[in-house]
Formats: C-alpha cells, structure tokens, sequence
C-alpha cells in the first residue's frame, strides 16, 4: 500500500457518475512549524474529477481522494520529461544543421515542443481515462 496518494477532501457536485472532489494542495513545507515566518509554504485548492458508477455520495461530504505514486510519475514523464527530450534532439540536430546558429537553434527547439503539447492537449479525453482517482469515505 505504499504506492497509494491519499488526499483528503469534500465532495463539491455528484452528477450521475461524475463527482467533483476539492482537494487542498499542500507543498512540502506547509507543515513545518515555523511555516509563518517563511515565504516558501503555500497550498492551494483543486477540483479532482472522479469517475465511480456506484456513486452515493453528498455534497459537503468528507472523503478520502486516492491514486497511485506510478500515475503520477507517469504524469511528470508526460508533462516534463517527453517535451525535455523532444526539446534536447531538436536542438542538437539544428544545432549541428545551422553550424551552431544558437538563435535558430533555440527558436526550432522551442518551437518542436508545441507540437507535442497540442497532441497532449487533444488526446485528454484518453488521458483522462489513464489518469483516474477513486474515492472511498472517510
């Protein structure tokens, strides 16, 4: 059970099988103690769609949100790791086509990760199925 992400939360809407659940994201640092004379702490609060077809829950009520430790390494590999790859190839490869043009090089790299980012974004009904929270009550 240690690949398991816990989140608490309450639930916001129950629509058929479509429940909104808002979370507080917390950073690492917002439970130190001394939390209050530091800049660095902050959280912030997000709205996690879930998909249960048993779906017998309230608004207001408490539950807990989970998902797996894998599911999000894969969304980092997606988000930051395939662009980061995609930008480095692009820009050797012009860097050694342009003979080292840094500027033309740049631009290209640059602009070789948009591509990637309008696939993500009109593949996100798949992602959203790849990437799915349960709930259960707290």
């Amino acid at each position: 059970m240690a690949d398991i992400i816990k989140h608490r939360g309450r639930v916001e809407s129950v629509n058929g099988s479509h429940i909104v659940v808002r979370i507080i994201q917390t950073s690492a640092c917002s439970a130190c103690s001394i939390k209050g004379h530091c800049n660095a702490s902050e959280s912030k609060e997000k709205l996690i769609d879930v998909f249960e077809v048993n779906a017998s829950y309230q608004i207001g009520e408490e539950v807990v949100l989970l998902g797996t430790t894998s599911m999000g390494m894969q969304a980092v590999l997606l988000a930051f790791g395939v662009p980061l790859v995609i930008l480095i190839v692009a820009l050797g490869v012009t860097m050694h086509l342009t003979d080292g043009n840094a500027l033309v090089s740049s631009l290209v790299g640059l602009l070789s990760i948009v591509p990637y980012y309008f696939a993500i974004h009109f593949s996100k009904d798949k992602l959203k199925k790849t990437f799915s929270f349960t709930i259960e009550k707290q």
